[in-house]
């Protein structure tokens, strides 16, 4: 997303490089990696950091968010929310026929349009991409973990109470009581993913991290 921030720490480091030495055992021409998790889970700092270590042994990387792909706009989600009721939350949410059109795309070595969410605006621009000699495609978001043309999918063991404390610092979204409706229903649906992962990734207090 455009004007995003994102905090790198001793976990994403540590987690990004288990996951690399993953997908350069298993890597091939045209792979994907999919990472999923709830909110807060470090989603999108690991995938950065992925993507860095990647892009340090030479091999090309593009980077997309699964935020970038809901149906309803962000300014328009919270009164689309309540209007349709909370159980309309889920991976339905996303827009699949555009995420398999651009992930077709990248397997043909093509050119492409990608939705990009402008943090300030909060309005969907579009982003003009060449695939063309991308080796490496990292997609981050809440239902990642279900995109079939995953080379790895990739869950992070975290669940939105976990990471509360990170959630009141970054003030991303209004911490009110229908945005814990919201969170407590993505974790119903997030969670309901979770054994369709290749790959685990745990962190303790340490820091350090494990994987199944």
């Amino acid at each position: 997303m455009l004007n995003d921030v994102v905090t790198i720490v001793r976990k994403h480091t540590n987690a990004a490089a288990t996951l690399f030495d993953r997908v350069m055992r298993d890597r091939k021409v045209k792979y994907i990696v999919s990472i999923s998790g709830e909110v807060g889970a470090g989603k999108c700092e690991i995938a950065h950091e992925l993507g860095r270590k990647l892009i340090d042994s030479g091999i090309s990387v593009k980077l997309l968010h699964m935020d970038n792909y809901y149906h309803i706009p962000p300014l328009e989600r919270h009164e689309w929310r309540i209007k349709n009721g909370l159980e309309k939350i889920g991976h339905e949410e996303y827009d699949w026929d555009q995420i398999n059109r651009n992930l077709d795309e990248f397997r043909m070595d093509r050119k492409s349009v990608l939705p990009l969410v402008d943090l300030f605006t909060q309005k969907v621009d579009r982003l003009y991409t060449d695939f063309k000699g991308i080796e490496v495609l990292i997609i981050e978001g809440l239902y990642s973990i279900k995109i079939n043309q995953s080379d790895l999918r990739v869950f992070i063991e975290l669940t939105y109470e976990d990471t509360w404390e990170e959630q009141m610092t970054t003030h991303k979204e209004v911490l009110d009581d229908f945005r814990m409706e919201v969170l407590k229903h993505e974790h119903k649906a997030v969670q309901s993913l979770k054994s369709q992962a290749d790959f685990y990734i745990d962190f303790d207090t340490a820091g350090e991290i494990f994987h199944l």
